[in-house]
């Protein structure tokens, strides 16, 4: 087999008659085409690493080999490589969530040889019919095997997924001379050591060969832009937007930032979209295929947009850090594919550290919990779905989810129709390594506050964190393009007239407070007889503004923090609740509060406050019957919530209600399951309506 053959392959897939293989994509390439092996390939974003897969996948064919598989993390990268394999004639279907309805052909097109590349997501190879009835099949007969994303299997990644821990399941079950090839353009070197690991204990190949490249991207120019208030940093980039090259990303922390900046930017005139994980996948389709097209200027995402998304990009701005370097270098480096400059900028907020602190929260659950879940399923003997599992365990459905992924491929659980079920097998907890997983955490937080404050070359503390030292001896290596390198010159200043317009946008107070419209699934099994749709709920609600915005969520954070003591609600949020009202106007003839354990002077005096703007009386409060549970007890899923509610408030009314029309007033909202209850309580108690009125919701 000869290069030239596959330099022909390269050709019809990028459409150049030009096109050769660089040395790495030939090494990689042979290795598994010719030699069979499996092989991690480390490179930067836009090195051609989907041109390994395609042409090797074409030159496999040729020896009658079966079809490649890819396993592949988002529907967004799974499109843009079916257009790119159609383009070198390679027929690529994909199984995904989204078209269950074709597996059944595509299967059958598989197995007639008619399907050259199959793309599936991690999530369908912990699906139990495609596991058990699909995957043995595509072990059996593939001919390459892709591991795309390849930092997800390591939990030292910035980015786990446990999905992906399957994998070495598949990898396992593969038959001999099979080759395997894993990429990643964000492993730093203990998550390349862990992979590669991985690749070659999981089957019958040791040897595996590892290729890491430059990190460099030569066309990225970074800088920070450092200013103190949120309305400074909108301000910089409504002024600064235009001047960025071509199109690009605007990313955010939070998907509230993300509706929030769009929104004002669009005030100011330019042509933006928010896109987030919540937004409807066709309409997310349409955004990336804008934001391809140049039709808008930006797009402002959370990470959502991140892995895979191909595209050239003239510019990408972070609203806000990611919480480590290899994270901010996976969303930088969407920018600068097939342009020669792209403008990449930081605009970091003292926020940033709460909002990574939130997301560590999550992170996987206590010793406790999880032994408690396998005893519930020991102990039930059939399989229970996730939102059976809540009422017995108080962690909210991403969590519960998560770990049982994690038990799934330990060994532990078995997910299964109908939900999860035990093997009986033993597990154990990993104490040490989820230990080190939180130490490195933190290191990577305190390594992207040293980014922030660094006057040496920040591409190249990035390829550091990235353990890239691969430079030309003697040859310096500082990139000479970025703000610290002189090649980047980036304005701090912003005019009075967008600061002015922003700190107006920022401090417009008012978010609605979403009614819950369905109880949670299975609360019978503790004990609580209600079930479908929530019949006497509350109405539409308000409140100043959530936890996590730029503009009172600042004041809200420190109202609400451990620290602060408890007392009458700041001038300013009198204001906001009063303009709040202005532009709301609810009907109401009453008012009743939420008692509060923590802080019963705020609530006390936001609902007497109330009462003296509205003209309208107290007349009762959701008292706290049994101050043994805890505040927030039950908070981590809805079931729990509701019983702990449940337990912990009673209604007491001064008062016959008799159709009035009640203002519900509590300090802050979660779960959203205290004012249903007590909208539940106070419509059973006579009253027309419940329209809840809270200082600050946490999402």
């Amino acid at each position: 087999m000869s290069r030239e053959r596959a330099e022909a392959h390269l050709r019809a897939l990028v459409g150049s008659d030009t096109a050769t293989l660089r040395e790495d994509q030939w090494s990689a390439i042979e290795a598994l085409a010719v030699d069979r092996r499996r092989a991690l390939v480390v490179q930067r974003t836009g090195w051609g690493k989907s041109a390994v897969y395609f042409v090797a996948t074409l030159l496999l064919r040729e020896q009658g080999a079966g079809p490649t598989v890819i396993v592949s993390p988002l529907l967004a990268l799974m499109r843009n490589q079916i257009a790119a394999a159609e383009r070198a004639g390679i027929r690529a279907v994909t199984i995904n969530s989204t078209n269950i309805e074709d597996w059944e052909p595509i299967q059958q097109a598989i197995l007639d040889g008619d399907v050259d590349v199959l793309l599936v997501s991690p999530e369908r190879l912990n699906n139990p019919g495609f596991r058990d009835e699909v995957l043995p099949r595509l072990a059996a007969t593939c001919g390459l095997l892709v591991v795309d994303e390849a930092h997800c299997i390591s939990d030292w990644g910035h980015d786990f997924r446990p999905d992906y821990r399957r994998i070495r399941t598949l990898l396992g079950d593969l038959p001999d001379g099979i080759p395997v090839l894993a990429t990643t353009a964000t492993a730093n070197a203990r998550v390349t050591a862990d992979v590669a690991e991985q690749l070659g204990s999981a089957g019958s190949l040791g040897d595996v060969l590892v290729l890491r490249g430059s990190l460099d991207r030569e066309s990225l120019r970074l800088g920070v832009v450092r200013l103190k208030t949120a309305e400074q940093r909108l301000a910089w980039l409504a002024d600064h937007l235009a001047e960025q090259p071509g199109s690009g990303i605007v990313y955010c922390l939070t998907v509230a930032a993300t509706q929030e900046i769009a929104d004002y930017l669009r005030s100011r005139g330019h042509e933006v979209a928010a896109y987030s994980g919540q937004t409807e996948t066709t309409e997310r389709q349409a955004l990336e295929q804008d934001l391809i097209t140049g039709r808008v200027k930006a797009l402002v995402a959370t990470s959502a947009l991140g892995m895979g998304f191909d595209a050239t990009l003239g510019f990408v701005v972070n609203m806000g850090a990611p919480s480590s370097p290899v994270a901010y270098y996976q969303q930088v480096g969407r920018a600068g594919r097939g342009t020669d400059e792209a403008a990449v900028v930081l605009l970091p907020a003292i926020e940033d550290r709460d909002i990574w602190a939130y997301f560590a929260s999550l992170a996987f659950p206590r010793e406790e919990q999880v032994r408690q879940t396998l005893a519930v399923l020991a102990d039930e003997g059939r399989p229970l779905s996730t939102a059976t599992l809540e009422t017995y365990v108080d962690l909210n459905r991403n969590r519960l989810e998560t770990m049982l992924k994690v038990l799934d491929v330990d060994g532990a659980v078995r997910r299964v129709k109908g939900g999860w079920e035990s093997t009986g097998r033993e597990w154990v907890y990993d104490e040490e390594r989820y230990r080190r997983v939180t130490e490195a955490r933190e290191r990577e937080q305190q390594a992207m506050l040293d980014y922030i404050a660094t006057d040496r070359c920040r591409m190249r503390f990035l390829r550091d964190q990235l353990d890239d030292t691969s430079h030309d001896p003697g040859e310096s290596a500082d990139c000479g393009r970025c703000d610290n390198c002189g090649g980047l010159a980036l304005s701090a200043d912003v005019s009075a007239a967008a600061v002015e317009e922003a700190g107006a946008r920022l401090s417009r107070p008012g978010v609605v407070v979403e009614p819950r419209k369905m109880w949670p699934t299975a609360l019978a099994n503790l004990g609580i007889d209600l079930k479908g749709k929530i019949a006497e709920g509350a109405e539409e609600g308000r409140a100043v503004a959530r936890l996590t915005d730029l503009g009172y969520g600042q004041a809200l954070r420190e109202l609400f923090a451990p620290a602060t003591e408890d007392g009458t609600v700041p001038l300013p949020l009198v204001n906001a609740v009063i303009e709040v009202l202005g532009d709301w106007r609810p009907p109401v003839d009453a008012i009743v509060v939420v008692e509060s354990q923590t802080r019963p002077t705020l609530t006390a005096d936001l609902a007497s406050g109330l009462s003296r703007f509205l003209r309208v009386p107290v007349v009762g409060r959701w008292a706290i019957a049994d101050p043994e549970v805890a505040p927030e007890q039950g908070s981590a899923n809805s079931a729990q919530r509701v019983a702990a509610v449940g337990r912990r408030f009673t209604l007491q009314l001064d008062e016959a209600l008799d159709g009035q029309r009640i203002l519900l007033v509590d300090d802050r909202v979660g779960t959203g399951w205290t004012l249903t209850l007590a909208a539940r309580a106070l419509r059973r108690a006579g009253a027309a309506e419940v329209r809840p009125l809270v200082l600050a919701t946490t999402s």
